[in-house]
This record gives C-alpha cells, sequence and structure tokens, in this order.
C-alpha cells in the first residue's frame, strides 16, 4: 500500500447525543467535506446513545446481562467475554458521560450499525467511505487502554502479508495487520477521552476502502478454537469435562508431561510424594491392560449374579479406555504413610494419601484440558488394583487409582449444568 500522506482530524461541534438523533446527518453536517476513501471513526458510545442503548440500572447487573462468559474478576473488576464475542473490561458497560444512575450499553450489533451507517452517509453526500466503531480495550501484558475497532463497514479490516516475501527475501509466514485496530487507535489520538470529539476523519487511506460492507469487525475476533489464551482465570477449573469420545488424532506428548507437573503441586501429607503415573501407550500394553481388567469385572459381575445382558451394558462403561489414543493410569505410593496399631488412626492415615491421590488427579486432568486435551477418569481399576498392577508390571507399591482416557474429543461436550453451591454446603 502506498501513500502519500495521512491526515486525522477530529470533527467538533456535533452536539451531546440522545435516542434516536439522526447521526448520519449531524456527521456530515460537521464533515460537509467527505469525499471518496474517506474513512470515519466513531466512538461507540454516540451510537449506543442513537441507538437507545442507555438503560437505568446499576453497573454489576447491567455487566451480567451483557456478559457471555466472565474471564477473570480481580477485585472490583471484571473482565468478560460479551455476547458479540469481545473481551472487555465490564463487558463494555459505560457508566462515563451519562446521566446519574443509567449506563451506556455496547450497540446490539456494531458491524450492523457501522453499515447502516455507511449506507446513510453515502446517501447523504455520495461518497464511497469506511465506517469504524470503536471502542476502548484493555491489553493483556501491556499497561494503559487504546482504542480498537468493534464494528467496521466498507474496508478491509484485517491486511494478509503472510506469502510476501520481506526486505531481505524471507517470505513471511504469520503476519496479519489489524488495520482496522491501527485506525482506531490513531483516531483516538485526536477524539481523547474528555474533549468531546466522538468522531474522527481520517484520511490518505482509500487503498484500504471495499466496494461493498466487508465482513466487518467480526473478521478481528479470534475464534476459540484458534485462542492460545482463551482462559481466564475464571475458566480453568470448569474446562475439565468427562469426554467419552476420540478422535485417532495422537497425543502431544509435552502436553502430557506439563500436566503430570501440574499434578505435582497437589498437597501431600508428611511433605511425600506420593503420586506416580504409567503411561500406556502401545497397542500391546494397551490390550493386555484392558482385556485382564475386563475379565476381572466380568467375573466380580457374575459372582454378583448379573445376566450377560447386564454385564455388557455395565463393562461399556470402561468403552472410552478402547477408544482413546492414550491411558494414563495415576497410582498411590503411600511408603510414607505412618504405621498405627488401631483401625481408626490406621483409616484416617490412608484417607489422608487417597485425597491427596485424588488432588493430583483432579491437577492433571485441568492441566490437561488447559492444553486442549479431553479426558474420562474410569475408576475400574481400583476395583481390580493387584490386576491392573501385574498388566502393567508396575514397581511394587504403586496402587492404580483408576484410569483416565485421553485424547482429543470428536464432538464439542454438552453445556454444563449449572449447579447451586449452596446446594453442597452448611454454614456453622
Amino acid at each position: 500500500m502506498t501513500e502519500r500522506a495521512v491526515t486525522i482530524t477530529g470533527l467538533r461541534g456535533l452536539p451531546e447525543i440522545t435516542a434516536g438523533a439522526d447521526l448520519p446527518a449531524l456527521i456530515v453536517r460537521a464533515a460537509p467535506d467527505l469525499a471518496d476513501g474517506d474513512i470515519l471513526v466513531i466512538t461507540s458510545k454516540i451510537v449506543s446513545k442513537a441507538e437507545g442503548r442507555v438503560v437505568r440500572a446499576d453497573r454489576d447487573s447491567a455487566i451480567a446481562a451483557e456478559t457471555a462468559r466472565v474471564v477473570a474478576r480481580r477485585g472490583p473488576t471484571t473482565i468478560a467475554q460479551t455476547k458479540h464475542g469481545f473481551v472487555l473490561a465490564a463487558a463494555g458497560v459505560d457508566r462515563s458521560n451519562t446521566a446519574p444512575g443509567t449506563v451506556v450499553l455496547l450497540p446490539q450489533d456494531p458491524d450492523g450499525s457501522a453499515r447502516r451507517l455507511r449506507k446513510d452517509i453515502g446517501d447523504l453526500t455520495g461518497a464511497q467511505v469506511g465506517v469504524l466503531i470503536t471502542d476502548t480495550m484493555g491489553r493483556p501484558w501491556r499497561n494503559g487502554q487504546t482504542d480498537a475497532a468493534i464494528g467496521a463497514a466498507g474496508l478491509t479490516p484485517l491486511r494478509d502479508h503472510r506469502g510476501q516475501p520481506d526486505t531481505f527475501g524471507m517470505v513471511l509466514e504469520v503476519t496479519v495487520a489489524a488495520v482496522a485496530d491501527e485506525i482506531a487507535a490513531a483516531a483516538e489520538l485526536v477524539k481523547g477521552k474528555t474533549d468531546q470529539v466522538p468522531v474522527a476523519l481520517v484520511r490518505g487511506l482509500g487503498s484500504l476502502l471495499t466496494a461493498d460492507d466487508g465482513p466487518g469487525a467480526a473478521a478481528l475476533v479470534r475464534a476459540a478454537s484458534d485462542d492460545m489464551f482463551r482462559l481466564g482465570a475464571s475458566d480453568v477449573v470448569a474446562e475439565r469435562r468427562t469426554v467419552r469420545e476420540f478422535t485417532a488424532e495422537p497425543v502431544d506428548q509435552a502436553a502430557v508431561r506439563r500436566a503430570i507437573a501440574a499434578a505435582l503441586t497437589a498437597p501431600a501429607p508428611h511433605h511425600s510424594q506420593p503420586w506416580r503415573f504409567a503411561l500406556v501407550e502401545s497397542a500391546q500394553a494397551k490390550t493386555r491392560l484392558l482385556d485382564d481388567m475386563l475379565a476381572a469385572w466380568v467375573a466380580d459381575l457374575e459372582g454378583d449374579g448379573f445376566t450377560a445382558d447386564q454385564i455388557a451394558r455395565r463393562t461399556q462403561r470402561g468403552a472410552p479406555l478402547r477408544h482413546a489414543p492414550l491411558i494414563i493410569v495415576p497410582c498411590l505410593v503411600a511408603d510414607a504413610a505412618h504405621a498405627y496399631p488401631d483401625e481408626r488412626r490406621a483409616a484416617a492415615e490412608r484417607a489422608m494419601f487417597l485425597v491427596s491421590m485424588g488432588a493430583g488427579v483432579e491437577n492433571l486432568l485441568v492441566a490437561l484440558a488447559v492444553d486442549g486435551l479431553a479426558s474420562c477418569w474410569v475408576s475400574s481399576a481400583l476395583f481390580c488394583g493387584p490386576v491392573a498392577a501385574a498388566a502393567l508390571d508396575l514397581p511394587p507399591g504403586w496402587e492404580p487409582m483408576g484410569a483416565i482416557a485421553v485424547g482429543h474429543a470428536a464432538a464439542a461436550p454438552a453445556p454444563r449444568t449449572d449447579r447451586d453451591p449452596e446446594a453442597f454446603l452448611i454454614s456453622r
């Protein structure tokens, strides 16, 4: 892209915007010389006000209503993903420059708002312009805030440089410039937060304009499947789900070892390290383990008087282990346990180590989920610990604590059922 110069001018003289205001006409009046190739950068707040997105509500309830997912909380600050897909402080709810007792919400459809503004301004002036609607966003790993595009029409929001050579002839592989956000941030330099200049006119970037409305700012929102940093502090634990169907895609061994490292951070009694993990990777080891466990399971059920059909239904619960690319067998090594002569204290000592083992397994499952791996903890090995230990030729003292199927989910899990914590607690 070659341009002679880029200029950014704040449009002054716009009145206080209220619901139903003719925003296109007011903007054209403030910029009577609009021409082809111009880009109008409009603060979302005046779009929201014109569209009646000012509501009488307390801030916290408004944030809750606008939130699709809480990413993180710290003190009074909530970082939330909105229903549009944006991740913003307070879900974009703003109580500045609005009447006491009211808050301003983001436009319901910022790209739709941008398209309508572009069309109406084009009808009034005959000029082919681009429109950006912007809002202020914080940035991970960087102090301060900057404006970014939340709505766009008539211009390319992303410039893809991939496949082009750099000045040394190296082919660029990952460079995609967020030009809509770059323009939004630059325009904020002339709009300011307290100058009451909600619109900026950018000239010199006409090569970015498109004949149609284009993909909008929605193109700037990274898909969850591509977002390496999607999980906020509030998401991590709930990301663990029980998944029973897996693809054939192999499991990243580095991710498995990271998950085991997370398991080793669990609390344990007597400063011990009671966790061990057997990775069942070969087809031969998996077949031997599962066949031996199944035989022991069937023998138990037959001894209990179950019919063949009943046994078949019950043993299907172990199917995830058959389908998963990897099985992890967590094992307890309780050699640090104190010996007590009475049954009460011996049982409590045993329970301490079992609780520690459970904490380690949960850490493992959560860490696998954070790395994009699905899992299913199956308790079968607890009923035939010696059989599982023998099938895997485990070292003496390693007690299998179930088995974990690990792989990539064949389908997205069903939404998690919300549980009220009040139903699970008592206060004294």
